[in-house]
């Protein structure tokens, strides 16, 4: 099966999951001028995220609770540690009829790292296409080494750092997207399970009691590790964030990354923009171009267009309800874990369609474009596709370039 040969040449990735097919036999076409102006979309909103996010570290806690943020993070949201807001964020993006809007930004955590860095190349190469992230590997090495290096010096201290990468060890997607991160880093280091690490008074230590320099934990999201509690009880979550603090340990990605990981981020871009204040003109024709009206109610949609309402922290489409104008929900994600948090009302705008190959034959797919973005550089990209919510049941899809295809 080409299938099969295709994704079993390709070391450490996950073509299924949970036995289910993930990666796709089949391949995006866009033109170069496509790809050009989705980098640009990136590359603009990007610099009104991180204009935002100097904002952000300046608003009082009340303000920050209604954008949604956990209440045990709020002491460590104002942390500047590194030059860097955040090393790998993803833009993901409805591109359809001639328009680019943004859904939402995965500034703090995001997946589809492997995929798009690697995995992209092979399955281009497939279907005779060009390889539009090319390059990107080496433009991820590059900041992933810069942002380390500046995680150490943080820490003033001498020698050689002890540079450690975790994620959750029996979740594969996780751990080979870290391992991933690590082999491009291409610096000595050390993956340690999430559940080895060792946290006390005094550090962060390796199961052979190596005192860390720097943590990289890729696929450990803040929210979850504030929550996190020692088998006797302890916060071992907020002690990792009081270690960071006090320059014991350097994490990254940094807490800035987390400060723009709330979909509340978006209402309040929104709020300053309808205000017309804190932006200027050219940064106001940017949010005008490619943001959508979101607020932190549904009340501006009702009676004039439909809208869809999301957690400020859900992930993988969990727990996302898409409303009619009138406010009656016409669809709804069967996973409600984040049912009960803060959430964000956004203008809906249906994704596109393609009939999509698959291992059961042609499907009619939605599907979105996720862009990565390297402490402002745009950089990798590809598709999710799957149905009107993209979840964690949705299909990975290569992008390729060429000369006739356009958006």
């Amino acid at each position: 099966m080409k299938r099969d040969a295709l994704f079993g040449q390709i070391p450490f990735f996950w073509p299924d999951l949970n036995d289910e097919e993930y990666a796709l036999y089949d391949c995006l076409a866009l033109s170069d001028d496509a790809v050009r102006q989705i980098r640009e979309a990136t590359r603009d909103v990007d610099s009104i995220f991180r204009k935002t996010n100097r904002l952000l570290r300046t608003l009082p806690d009340d303000t920050l609770r209604l954008l949604g943020y956990p209440e045990a993070s709020l002491p460590f949201l104002r942390d500047k540690a590194i030059p860097q807001e955040t090393i790998i964020g993803r833009y993901d993006w409805i591109v359809k009829d001639g328009t680019i809007k943004l859904m939402e930004f995965n500034a703090d955590t995001p997946t589809f790292i492997k995929e798009l860095f690697d995995v992209n190349g092979y399955v281009t190469t497939e279907f005779g296409l060009d390889d539009p992230n090319a390059a990107s590997t080496e433009e991820l090495k590059a900041e992933l080494r810069k942002a380390v290096i500046a995680a150490w010096q943080r820490l003033g201290r001498d020698g050689t750092p002890k540079i450690v990468f975790t994620a959750h060890d029996d979740n594969i997607e996780d751990k080979w997207t870290t391992r991933f991160l690590q082999e491009t880093l291409d610096l000595p280091s050390e993956f340690v399970p999430l559940d080895r690490l060792l946290v006390d008074a005094d550090g962060v230590f390796t199961p052979s009691r190596e005192k860390v320099d720097v943590l990289y934990r890729q696929t450990y999201p803040i929210e979850h590790l504030v929550d996190d509690r020692a088998p006797n009880g302890d916060l071992i979550g907020i002690r990792l964030l009081e270690l960071n603090a006090a320059k014991r340990v350097s994490v990254l990605n940094p807490l800035s990354a987390f400060l723009m990981q709330s979909k509340g981020v978006q209402a309040l871009i929104w709020e300053l923009y309808e205000a017309d204040t804190y932006f200027d003109e050219a940064e106001r024709s940017i949010i005008e171009t490619y943001f959508l009206p979101t607020y932190l109610e549904p009340d501006p949609f009702i009676g004039q267009s439909a809208y869809v309402q999301k957690p400020a922290f859900g992930r993988e489409g969990d727990s996302v309800i898409l409303y009619d104008q009138a406010g009656v929900p016409f669809h709804k994600e069967t996973l409600q874990t984040y049912a009960d948090e803060t959430a964000v009302y956004q203008q809906f705008i249906e994704l596109p369609t393609r009939l999509t190959n698959t291992v059961n034959g042609p499907l009619e797919t939605h599907y979105m474009v996720g862009c990565f973005c390297l402490n402002g550089h745009p950089s990798a990209l590809g598709v999710r596709a799957g149905s009107m919510i993209t979840n964690n049941q949705s299909y990975y899809l290569a992008i390729g370039t060429t000369k006739e295809n356009n958006l």
